[in-house]
């Protein structure tokens, strides 16, 4: 039987695997919702406004240590702005007939 610690340790490396950033939209949408622009995020990352655009359209990625920053950022915005719930997709009904049920 694992150990709580072992099972933790094996969550924790596959929360280091994929993806490090979200898609482009979604961080554009995290910066929108704060209510930041490009110049915002750049400043206090100290990169220029082209930059963050850049990773932004997912055309560029960021390096260490900036990397670690943004996602810190792109993180806790998650937190504070999550995706608004969308119902899921009803499957359609069955039609309602006015016909007798057979015997």
């Amino acid at each position: 039987m694992p150990t709580e610690d072992e099972l933790l340790a094996a969550v924790d490396e596959l929360l280091t695997r994929g993806p490090l950033l979200p898609p482009p939209a979604e961080r554009v949408r995290l910066r929108e919702a704060a209510g930041l622009t490009q110049q915002d995020v750049a400043k206090a990352l100290q990169a220029r406004r082209e930059t963050v655009n850049g990773w932004e359209t997912g055309r560029t990625q960021p390096r260490p240590p900036r990397l670690q920053a943004y996602i810190r950022l792109l993180e806790g915005w998650a937190v504070r702005y999550p995706v608004p719930h969308q119902p899921a997709p009803q499957a359609p009904q069955a039609k309602q007939t006015d016909r007798a049920p057979a015997e």
